[in-house]
């Protein structure tokens, strides 16, 4: 399976020769009326950055990635022969999934780990990030989206991550979740269809909700188009290792396939 990046990383104001690319489109020119992308596949960081003031076992926690996703899209990539855009750096370097005005955008906490790196940053500090990140990861979202409608029909969209299993004390329940906010046609059946899958818990806007429109890009690249979209979910233990992902990829290929294959999916909202 054939996959695009950047071409090199720029080498501007943070990135530097040798410096992984923002993104990586995997097969992308897949067949099916579907695009995948993951905002937090990666756990890069430049090197200007060192690690951000953090201990490497704090970076490989699910602060850093979604442990598991870039494996689980790859898989799903090829077997629904779609393609996957996955994004190369770490969501503390700059998170992908939220607005630039956010002020989670380059956090300097996250689930009670405070992030040195991320602290009295300049504004060309920030802007550095944003236009050597998160702009190229979006651009070859759109790029690909645009290929798509530009052959025709539109696609659908759905974006992947990964979750962990406990939060702030919580021992979260579900084993995947399914998140989205005005647009059913895909995760009313999509849910549907998961529960109709042996032993699931499913979570309905769980355990995030995308009705609060806190994330960034299925709202972007979803919504904003009129085009069928949902948010996918899973959680981390259950794909955090080669085992678990296959098991996963097998469940969300079956379920996709069915879910895709329903003209009704790609109807126009009333």
């Amino acid at each position: 399976m054939n996959s695009e990046t950047a071409r090199d990383a720029p080498t501007g104001n943070l990135l530097l020769p040798g410096d992984p690319a923002p993104f990586e489109v995997i097969n992308p020119e897949g067949r099916a009326r579907l695009v995948l992308f993951s905002d937090h596949a990666g756990r890069a960081i430049p090197q200007r950055l060192g690690t951000l003031g953090l201990q490497q076992a704090e970076l490989d926690q699910h602060i850093g990635w979604d442990i598991g996703i870039a494996k689980l899209a790859r898989k799903l990539s090829a077997a629904l022969d779609a393609p996957a855009v996955v994004g190369g750096y770490s969501r503390l370097v700059i998170d992908c999934n939220r607005r630039l005005n956010d002020p989670t955008s380059i956090a300097q906490e996250s689930d009670r780990i405070q992030v040195p790196g991320n602290r009295g940053l300049t504004e060309a500090e920030r802007k550095a990030r944003q236009e050597e990140i998160f702009t190229p990861y979006h651009a070859a979202i759109e790029a690909v989206i645009a290929r798509k409608r530009k052959a025709g029909p539109d696609p659908a969209i759905v974006s992947l991550h990964s979750f962990t299993p406990q939060m702030n004390g919580f021992a979260r329940p579900w084993h995947i979740g399914i998140l989205w906010n005005r647009d059913p046609r895909i995760p009313v059946p999509l849910m549907a269809r998961l529960m109709q899958e042996p032993g699931l818990v499913v979570g309905d806007n769980e355990p995030y909700s995308g009705k609060d429109e806190h994330g960034y890009s299925i709202i972007a690249h979803g919504e904003a188009k009129g085009l069928p979209h949902g948010l996918i979910e899973v959680r981390q233990d259950l794909i955090g290792d080669d085992a678990g992902v296959e098991h996963w990829a097998e469940v969300l290929i079956r379920v996709l396939r069915d879910v895709l294959a329903d003209d009704r999916v790609y109807q126009p909202r009333a």
